[in-house]
């Protein structure tokens, strides 16, 4: 009898957790999650689509939703290795990569738009394309200042 009691017990609460999440999901405003661009730093979604990596770039720690097959290029490769030196192996909260939120956009927007081109160039090869880049995007004027380009984050503690 007691046995019955406690598997009756279990059921319901499995229901009332059920019932909760169900709930507490539909109350997310559709604002906070409608954005399909997570580039701009808006607010994130709460589901990374599958076959996705939600990743936390920079001091800010901006979320980018990028496609897991993006892990095995080599300037992903050398992003990860930068992060595991700074940070090691963290079980615990998101993935942070050490660069800037601008060139971590500039490395996606090559890749969107070509990635068969792309997707063999290694870290540094992307520093000088976007290096050339802000350097075309520069006036006379500007470039004469002293603009040091500077797309990676050296011992900082995100």
């Amino acid at each position: 009898m007691a046995a019955a009691n406690m598997i009756t017990q279990i059921v319901r609460l499995r229901q009332v957790v059920q019932r909760w999440k169900t709930k507490s999901l539909s109350r997310r405003s559709p604002s906070s999650s409608s954005s399909d661009s997570d580039e701009s730093g808006g607010s994130p979604k709460c589901r990374t689509p599958s076959g996705s990596l939600a990743v936390y770039i920079g001091p800010e720690r901006i979320r980018f939703v990028i496609p897991t097959r993006f892990l095995n290029f080599p300037v992903f490769v050398a992003l990860l290795d930068q992060a595991e030196e700074e940070f090691g192996f963290q079980t615990a909260g998101g993935l942070v990569l050490l660069c800037e939120p601008g060139f971590f956009s500039q490395i996606l927007r090559l890749l969107d738009d070509d990635e068969e081109r792309f997707r063999g160039l290694s870290l540094d090869d992307f520093i000088n394309i976007v290096a050339e880049v802000s350097s075309d995007n520069l006036s006379c004027k500007e470039s004469s200042a002293s603009h040091g380009f500077a797309p990676l984050l050296h011992k900082t503690r995100v």
